[in-house]
C-alpha cells in the first residue's frame, strides 16, 4: 500500500504566498521560494503552487518563480494557474514542475486532459475540482470558485479520471480556511468510483482532521495551507501523530 502524502498548499498573487477563507478575505503568508524550502526540510513529500490570478503578465512572473522553486526545492512539486494549452504545459515542465493542475480550463475544453497525458503521460496532469454543496447536490465551479457550473463533482471527475488524469485533486469550497475537517463523505465517494489517486482539500484545523482525511475519507493525500504557513501543524508533529495512529505516512 502506498504511503499518505502530506502536501502544503502555496497560493500565489504577485509573486507572494496568501491565503484566505471560503476563497476570499486573503492574507500574506510569506515568500513562497522560502516557504517550500522550508516545508522540503520539515519532511512534507509534495508541494502545491497555485497561480490564482493568473492573467497573462502573472504567466510570465510565475514561470521565473517555478524556476527558482525547483532550484531550491528537491521534492516534487505541482504547479497550476492560468494554463489553457500544451504550450502552457511544457513551458512550467521546462521551468522545473513535476505536474501541472488544470481545473477551468479543463471544465471548458475537456479534450485539454486527453492531450495532456498523451503529450506528456497522466502522471503529469492534476485535474483540480473546486465544489460546494448546493440544493442541487455539488456542484463544481469555475475560475477560483466565483462561477457556478452545470458539471457535477462525482460525474466531472469520473469523466477526467477517463480521459487520463493522473490525479484528482478535490477543494470542498464550504470547508476551505474553516478548519473543521475535510469533506469526508465526498472524498470516500471520490476513491470509490475512482481508479486514481484523491487529493483532499479544504477544511485541515487539527491532526486529526488528517487521520480522519485517511480514515473516513480514504484520501491518498491531504493538502493544507494555512495551518501550515502559519505554524499551527508543524510537519514533523504531524507526521509522527499520524504514524502514531497507524498511517502509512514517510517519516
Amino acid at each position: 500500500m502506498l504511503a499518505k502524502r502530506i502536501i502544503p498548499c502555496l497560493d500565489i498573487k504577485d509573486g507572494q504566498t496568501v491565503k484566505g477563507t471560503n476563497f476570499v478575505n486573503l492574507r500574506q503568508a510569506g515568500d513562497p521560494v522560502e516557504l517550500g524550502m522550508n516545508y522540503s526540510e520539515q519532511g512534507a513529500d509534495e508541494l502545491v503552487y497555485l497561480d490564482i490570478t493568473a492573467s497573462h503578465e502573472g504567466r510570465k512572473t510565475f514561470t521565473e518563480l517555478v524556476k527558482r522553486i525547483a532550484a531550491h526545492i528537491n521534492i516534487p512539486f505541482t504547479v497550476g494557474g492560468g494554463i489553457h494549452e500544451l504550450h502552457d504545459v511544457e513551458r512550467l515542465l521546462n521551468a522545473g514542475a513535476d505536474k501541472v493542475s488544470v481545473n477551468s480550463s479543463a471544465i471548458r475544453n475537456p479534450q485539454l486532459i486527453n492531450d495532456i497525458a498523451r503529450n506528456f503521460g497522466s502522471q503529469v496532469c492534476v485535474v483540480a475540482i473546486d465544489a460546494r454543496q448546493t440544493p442541487q447536490g455539488w456542484k463544481c465551479y469555475l475560475n477560483g470558485g466565483r462561477i457556478e457550473t452545470e458539471h457535477e463533482l462525482f460525474d466531472w471527475a469520473k469523466e477526467a479520471n477517463e480521459r487520463g488524469a493522473g490525479e484528482i485533486l478535490f477543494t470542498s469550497m464550504d470547508h476551505d480556511g474553516v478548519k473543521k475537517g475535510y469533506a469526508n463523505e465526498a472524498l470516500s465517494r471520490l476513491h470509490d468510483i475512482l481508479s486514481i489517486p484523491v487529493i483532499a482539500s479544504g477544511g485541515a484545523g487539527k491532526q486529526e482532521d488528517f487521520k480522519d482525511a485517511f480514515t473516513k475519507g480514504k484520501a491518498d493525500a491531504a493538502l493544507a495551507a494555512s495551518v501550515f504557513h502559519f505554524g499551527e501543524i508543524p510537519i514533523p508533529e504531524l507526521k509522527k501523530y499520524l504514524c502514531k495512529e497507524n498511517i502509512n505516512i514517510r517519516i
